[in-house]
C-alpha cells in the first residue's frame, strides 16, 4: 500500500511535512512499515514484533492516558461542502473542548509517526484518501506501544478510511467516547462493517487471536 506523496498540498506551498509512505499486509494485517520525509530526513520504519524506530532510534509513544493535557492531531480533509465542514469542525470542537490543543500539518502518515514519536498524544482523521494514507503510521503507533482503534471505538481496519491512534489504550478509550457521539457528515466513511477483520496484531491480546482465527479458518485455530 503506497502513497508516492502524502501531504501534497504541502509539497506544493513548500510547508516540509511531505512523505512517501509504504506499508506491506499479509492477509490484511500491516506487517512492515515505513514512512520517509525528505524535506526533514526522517525515515520510520516499523516491522511487526519488532518495534518502531526514527533514524535508528527506538520510538515509544508518550503514554498519556488522560484528554487533559493532551495534545492532538488531525486534518481538516480535502471536502468542502457545509455537510462535512460542520460534521469535521464538530468532532474537532467537542475534542479540543477537553484537550490542550490541536495540530494540522497535512499528512496522515506522519500524523500518525507523530503519536509513535510522542510529539502528539493522539491522532484521528476520517475519510482520508485510501489505505496508503494510514498503513505505515498505524503500524509505527502499534508498535512504538500506542493504541490504534477506529474512531467509533472498536478494531481497526486498513480499508476502512478511517483511523484513531493515541499513547495510550485509556486515552483512545476516552476519545472514542467523545466521537461516537459525534454525527458524521453523509460523504463521510463510517465504522468498518462486521468481517472486514483486524488490522494490526498486538501480541498477547484478544486481537492476536482474532487474526490468527481469521488466517487458519474455523476450528483451526490453537493455543500456543
Amino acid at each position: 500500500m503506497v502513497d508516492p506523496l502524502d501531504g501534497t498540498t504541502n509539497f506544493v506551498h513548500g510547508f516540509p511535512f511531505v512523505c512517501t509512505s509504504i506499508g506491506l499486509t499479509v492477509g490484511g494485517v500491516v506487517v512492515v512499515g515505513v514512512v520517509y520525509n525528505p524535506v526533514l530526513e526522517e525515515l520510520f520504519v516499523a516491522a511487526e514484533g519488532g518495534g518502531a524506530y526514527l533514524n535508528g532510534e527506538r520510538l515509544t509513544v508518550s503514554g498519556r492516558t488522560q484528554l487533559t493535557g493532551a495534545l492532538l492531531g488531525t486534518e481538516v480533509g480535502t471536502a468542502r461542502d457545509d455537510d462535512t465542514l460542520d460534521a469535521m469542525f464538530g468532532r474537532v470542537r467537542q475534542l479540543v473542548g477537553r484537550m490542550r490543543s490541536v495540530r494540522c500539518t497535512g499528512s496522515c502518515a506522519l500524523g500518525l509517526c507523530s503519536v509513535a514519536l510522542g510529539r502528539c498524544d493522539a491522532f484521528f482523521e476520517i475519510n482520508f484518501g485510501g489505505c496508503w494514507d494510514a498503513a505505515a503510521g498505524a503500524l509505527m503507533v502499534s508498535e512504538a506501544g500506542g493504541a490504534v482503534l477506529d474512531p467509533a471505538g472498536g478494531t481497526w481496519n486498513v480499508m476502512a478510511r478511517r483511523v484513531m491512534a493515541a499513547g495510550s489504550g485509556d486515552l483512545a478509550e476516552a476519545m472514542a467516547a467523545v466521537l461516537t457521539k459525534c454525527e458524521l457528515g453523509s460523504r463521510e466513511a463510517g465504522p468498518p462493517g462486521k468481517g472486514m477483520g483486524v488490522s494490526l496484531r498486538v501480541a498477547g491480546t484478544e486481537d492476536e487471536a482474532a487474526v490468527k482465527g481469521e488466517r487458519e479458518g474455523p476450528g483451526e485455530a490453537r493455543t500456543e
